[in-house]
């Protein structure tokens, strides 16, 4: 277990600290990763410099670098947008538009079409997270609830979308088409969206008219249109951010909302806004690098797999293998190929079809990364919204409805045959 010791730390210190002082704002989240980091370079096992350079190895990686951009270009893209009245905009056409009653099932259902249709939850959760906030400003919903709508119904997508790269990778690594995949997984998970659609009917059926509205501007709301008609097509969410980022400085000057001087501050304040989530990258990154190098993702395969009897025990190892190692990397997709294979080995030993094993694989890495205050999701999305990561957690009613929908897929349907 001591190779587990500085994530077991961190959990101690930021979510152990916050559940007794009944506090989550209690305990500063960049001070507990710092605390966990420092002690994974001195823990036991491993010379200092072999667990130095793992850090610095973790916090260099691609994926660290991509999802750093992706914070740096979605604070610029929201700061901006909301001093030129984008978010307004959006805002009251939303309040005009729809139905009060189906607001929330409105905003879920739209995060779940959009991050289906880009097969990625950033970008979508960049695109939506700032609407989502000044709805719930402008109706007196509460802003984590908003948020966890957003939040929750990017891993719809994620684990659906045929061009979502934790789809193609569990595919891959068990050998199956993604169609067959899709058909095996969609009924797993579909209910659970259906469902929830029917609860934030009800939750929200009872909003109160907003008072006061104004006229939108569609002109203002033209960046965020943008955003979401070229993620719909595909496009690069990096390119996605940089294109709505430059509509927005034309736009804004164009209109008068600022200066060139002016939005230049503005997009600085973004950035600088999201500086505490990417601190808490960095620091994540290096950390659970430094576990993976000493063997605790290894250790977890190890004492999960020795256990294992039978095709419901090789199929619930599978998916406690997924969970337990996305815990450990807060990276669903580097979960999936960390044990892919492994998983491969036990599901062709077990007689389990690789759709089944495919579809579990990806939707038990979603539901982790679901439920987790340091997962890249979660920490965006806090960042945009200017609210504690775990204030969002309670709200993620997709992720933990999956995760239970697999568990009880295991338990009572392992012996029907998948169609």
């Amino acid at each position: 277990m001591y190779r587990l010791s500085p994530l077991i730390l961190f959990l101690l210190l930021y979510l152990g600290t916050s559940i007794w002082l009944s506090d989550f704002y209690s305990v500063p989240i960049v001070v507990a990763f710092l605390f966990s980091a420092i002690y994974s370079l001195i823990a036991p096992g491993g010379t200092y410099k072999e667990r130095l350079t793992a850090f610095t190895s973790g916090v260099g990686e691609s994926t660290v670098g991509l999802m750093l951009l992706i914070f740096i270009l979605s604070g610029a893209f929201a700061a901006t947008a909301k001093s030129m009245g984008a978010v307004d905009s959006t805002v009251n056409m939303t309040l005009q538009l729809m139905p009060r009653s189906l607001l929330l099932p409105g905003i879920f259902i739209a995060s779940c079409f959009i991050s289906f249709s880009i097969g990625t939850s950033c970008g979508t959760i960049a695109a939506l997270t700032p609407v989502a906030v000044g709805l719930a400003n402008a109706t007196g919903v509460s802003i984590p609830l908003m948020v966890g709508l957003v939040v929750g119904g990017t891993y719809f997508g994620d684990n659906l979308s045929f061009i979502s790269d934790t789809t193609i990778i569990a595919t891959q690594t068990q050998g199956c088409r993604m169609r067959d995949k899709f058909i095996t997984n969609i009924r797993i998970v579909l209910p659970c969206a259906l469902l929830l659609m029917v609860v934030y009917y009800f939750i929200g059926k009872n909003i109160e008219p907003a008072e006061n509205l104004t006229d939108f501007d569609f002109v203002r709301i033209f960046p965020y249109l943008c955003v979401i008609v070229l993620a719909l097509m595909g496009v690069d969410v990096i390119i996605v951010l940089v294109i709505g980022l430059f509509s927005t400085f034309l736009i804004g000057t164009l209109q008068g909302s600022y200066t060139p001087l002016e939005w230049l501050h503005k997009a600085n304040d973004g950035i600088m806004g999201m500086a505490e989530l990417i601190l808490c990258t960095l620091l994540a990154s290096g950390m659970l690098a430094v576990i993976r190098h000493q063997g605790g993702i290894k250790y977890i395969i190890t004492k999960i797999t020795r256990h294992v009897n039978g095709s419901r025990g090789a199929e619930m190892a599978i998916a406690m293998l997924v969970f337990l190692v996305n815990i450990c990397t807060a990276n669903n997709t580097v979960a999936i190929i960390t044990v892919g294979s492994i998983s491969h080995e036990i599901a062709e030993r077990f007689g389990i079809d690789p759709r089944r094993s495919a579809s579990i694989l990806d939707t038990m890495s979603c539901f982790a990364q679901g439920i987790l205050p340091y997962g890249a999701q979660v920490l965006i999305a806090a960042g945009l919204a200017s609210i504690n990561p775990v204030a969002i957690i309670p709200y993620l009613y997709y992720p933990v409805l999956i995760g239970i929908a697999v568990i009880l897929s295991i338990l009572f349907s392992h012996k029907i045959k998948t169609l």
